[in-house]
């Protein structure tokens, strides 16, 4: 081959090239409307595989029969609780707000009722400080208060007016979720292939988001989800107002390692032991720190192991920056992201045999 005819080739294979990256974007700018369904429809295709394999072994191969068997339970188990579970948050939400502005709710009083049972020394370390404003202090944690159920307020009319995008979303989240886990082996055998990597490398980086995305869904969500109901059940036991509200926030802050739920109940548990109220908040203390603490130590090894292989601060900076970036779906994002970083310049070490090879 000459040197015209072999420029034009190469003229030829970068135009192609340049071809399929433009399509290629073009393809991820048409999907961004749904960015989010199908990135839950994949997280959930990956955690619920499993299941429809063996769904498919006791249906005989019956491919579509477990993938529609495991669709349904997915239904029941996780979609239609969740929903229940946020409409009620928006309700309860509501109805502390009204409670707030109405004044039934008095936080300077029970700022007030606090501060008298302290014991002399510790008033006197408050007064030092100058932390008796408790007209400042009731405005500020008001207006925090205010503000959050106020957000989810507005979320709640947002998700409203936007009720047909929410249904539509969900259809496109579980119709691909169906797909994914029929079909999930014939589609990595045939895309696998595709990509523009050395097949070391390809896998391993295939496999660390796999892992990644497990052990996330496992080991953070699982683990949130059964504090936040045990704290929201012995709050509603206790009598204490907001129970769902003050579960769904455990859960929530359970995601945080250096924070956890004791930012939720300690607080509570102080004021009901300044208060009069000794046995409920020795009660809350004692489940604080015996069931819902005891949950993550327990829960946590049986679930993941050592799957992720990432350092806790690591997991905490990239959840937090996948949620302020990404909202929700920064709760996957980020630590998949984190975990590709780590996976790909462990690669170039291994490459450059700086760092040994795993077997």
């Amino acid at each position: 081959m000459d040197g015209p005819e072999r420029r034009k080739l190469s003229l030829e294979d970068g135009g192609f090239l340049a071809l399929v990256l433009v399509v290629t974007l073009a393809f991820a700018w048409l999907l961004t409307p749904y960015f989010g369904a199908i990135l839950w429809g994949v997280v959930v295709a990956i955690l619920f595989t499993p299941l429809q394999r063996r769904l498919a072994i006791a249906f005989r191969g019956r491919q579509n029969l477990a993938a529609a068997a495991t669709l349904l339970i997915i239904l029941l188990l996780v979609i239609l609780p969740s929903l229940f579970v946020a409409g009620s948050l928006v309700q309860e939400a509501a109805s502390v707000y009204g409670q707030l502005r109405s004044g039934e709710i008095d936080l300077a009083r029970m700022f007030q009722r606090m501060h008298d049972a302290l014991p002399h020394w510790a008033q006197a370390v408050v007064d030092r400080y100058g932390l008796t404003d408790l007209d400042a202090a009731r405005e500020r944690l008001g207006g925090m208060l205010a503000s959050g159920l106020n957000s989810i307020a507005a979320q709640a009319l947002t998700f409203g007016q936007g009720a047909l995008n929410f249904v539509a979303a969900l259809g496109v989240m579980l119709y691909l979720t169906y797909f994914l886990i029929r079909d999930g082996r014939v589609l990595d055998r045939q895309i696998r292939p595709l990509v523009p990597l050395r097949p070391d490398i390809r896998d391993t980086l295939i496999a660390h988001f796999i892992v990644v995305v497990r052990a996330t869904m496992k080991g953070a969500v699982v683990v949130a989800i059964v504090q936040g109901l045990l704290g929201g059940v012995i709050f509603w036991a206790l009598g204490i107002e907001g129970a769902l509200l003050w579960g769904v926030l455990m859960g929530f802050f359970s995601l945080v390692p250096a924070v956890g739920t004791a930012i939720v109940w300690v607080p509570i548990a102080a004021y009901l032991l300044l208060t009069g109220s000794v046995w409920q908040g020795a009660v809350l203390v004692a489940c604080g720190v015996l069931v819902i603490g005891m949950v993550d130590n327990v829960l946590r090894p049986v679930l993941v192991g050592n799957d992720t292989r990432m350092p806790d601060f690591v997991i905490l900076i990239a959840t937090l920056a996948g949620l302020e970036l990404f909202g929700l779906n920064g709760f996957i994002i980020g630590p998949v992201i984190a975990a590709l970083f780590i996976a790909v310049w462990k690669s170039v070490g291994e490459t450059r045999g700086v760092l040994p090879r795993e077997v």
